[in-house]
């Protein structure tokens, strides 16, 4: 394993950002694994540290295949992560919105040149991810639909469920769409918590990225039997809606079926704690993504399903 500082931002006001790389291996740049890019990744920084102690293991049993090189990022934007901040702290910008980037431009342009540039060329892309909404998500696998790469190679994640997107206008600027039009094979992997640490969601998520590995013969690793994945466009699935604000209380769990008419959650009024809302499934299906705080505002989307 070799560690190296990837990239360098000096600041007036701070220590130096390093953004540092573990790699393992050498010779074909074969995959490229990234971690937390806003500051509230803490699940997805501890998969990717998960993930270095494996590779670690796999390195000194001779398992990494050779002429093969993996690369992986834990963290690249730790000044928010140390205020608790889930955007760029100085000017509130989302990193993963600002790729391929661009060395003359604002400073998250500026970290996202300085990242891609190290990261572009593997065959395999693959970013720990998280919801934009706040909530729990089934643990899943995702790629955008650009004609690139093959939807079949989601199944060798062995999770349950594999999710194609149609790449929208504002998806142009995240680092899965431009890994994809620089020729890597790219996939977004969900592992249910986002600020918090979920133990078994990152076992899940490390067997399922070793797993992949293995199955491209970058490695040999040994893992858990996995899925039959279920390839699902995302068009199939439904998103339900609050109908009023107020205290939001969950019912059902992630990876529960349900009908269509189940309720799914309540809301309640914040002073005198009567229901003024019951949220129902107007599908039957699986849920896959829960809304997690105690309040809740008015037409937030408070759960997913699979139909």
């Amino acid at each position: 394993m070799k560690k190296k500082i990837l990239y360098s931002l000096k600041s007036p006001y701070r220590e130096q950002l390093d953004v540092i790389g573990f790699r393992f291996g050498h010779g074909k740049k074969s995959a490229a694994i990234i971690g937390a890019m806003r500051g509230n990744e803490v699940q997805q920084m501890y998969v990717c540290s998960r993930m270095v102690q494996e590779l670690k293991k796999l390195e000194t049993k001779g398992l990494i295949a050779e002429d093969h090189e993996i690369i992986v990022i834990p963290c690249v934007n730790y000044y928010s992560m140390n205020i608790g901040k889930r955007f760029w702290a100085m000017d509130n910008t989302d990193i993963n919105r600002m790729f391929p980037g661009y060395w003359q431009g604002e400073t998250t342009q500026r970290i996202a040149d300085g990242v891609f540039s190290k990261i572009q060329g593997y065959e395999y892309g693959i970013q720990l991810a998280s919801f934009y909404q706040q909530g729990n998500f089934l643990p899943h696998v995702k790629m955008m639909d650009t004609g690139f790469a093959s939807p079949e190679l989601m199944k060798d994640f062995g999770l349950q469920f594999g999710i194609i997107r149609k790449p929208r206008p504002y998806d142009t600027t995240t680092l899965n769409y431009n890994w994809q039009v620089w020729e890597t094979k790219a996939f977004s992997v969900y592992a249910n918590a986002t600020d918090v640490i979920d133990e078994n969601a990152a076992d899940e998520a490390v067997y399922a990225i070793l797993r992949f590995l293995d199955k491209q013969g970058i490695i040999t690793a040994n893992t858990p039997p996995g899925y039959i994945t279920k390839l699902i466009d995302e068009s199939k699935t439904k998103q339900i809606r609050s109908e009023a604000a107020g205290v939001f209380k969950s019912c059902i769990e992630i990876g529960k079926r349900v009908e269509r008419g189940d309720i799914l959650g309540t809301i309640s009024d914040p002073f005198d704690g009567e229901t003024v809302s019951e949220i129902r499934s107007t599908v039957s299906g699986t849920v896959y993504f829960e809304y997690f705080a105690p309040l809740i505002n008015s037409n937030t989307v408070c759960f997913k399903i699979i139909k």
